[in-house]
């Protein structure tokens, strides 16, 4: 059977029956209590799949800035000197931050 989902899902005799104050008491009968859980908690409890990486100390190798590449004075990325869009004031700003 074909359904018109145009047509309205409540005859108007029904919609005028319900009174504000019944939508009202269904409403907050509804509404759930509020939950009181505290973040720190949830998250301790929660663990990620894998090996357990505690006790784990990360080395990283950091390189200076080379000559072909420069800081852009908006979002400070290490870019590519070929990315500069515009120098001001002895600062230089990257294409995507004047895009």
């Amino acid at each position: 059977m074909a359904t018109d989902y145009d047509a309205p899902r409540k005859a108007d005799e029904e919609a005028s029956e319900e009174s504000i104050d019944e939508l009202k008491t269904r409403r907050t009968n509804t509404q759930s209590a509020v939950v009181d859980e505290d973040e720190a908690e949830a998250a301790d409890s929660f663990e990620l799949p894998g090996a357990d990486l505690s006790g784990e100390e990360l080395m990283v190798r950091v390189l200076p800035a080379q000559s072909d590449e420069f800081t852009c004075a908006s979002c400070f990325l290490v870019r590519h000197r070929s990315q500069i869009a515009k120098e001001k004031d002895g600062l230089s700003y990257c294409v995507d931050c004047e895009g």
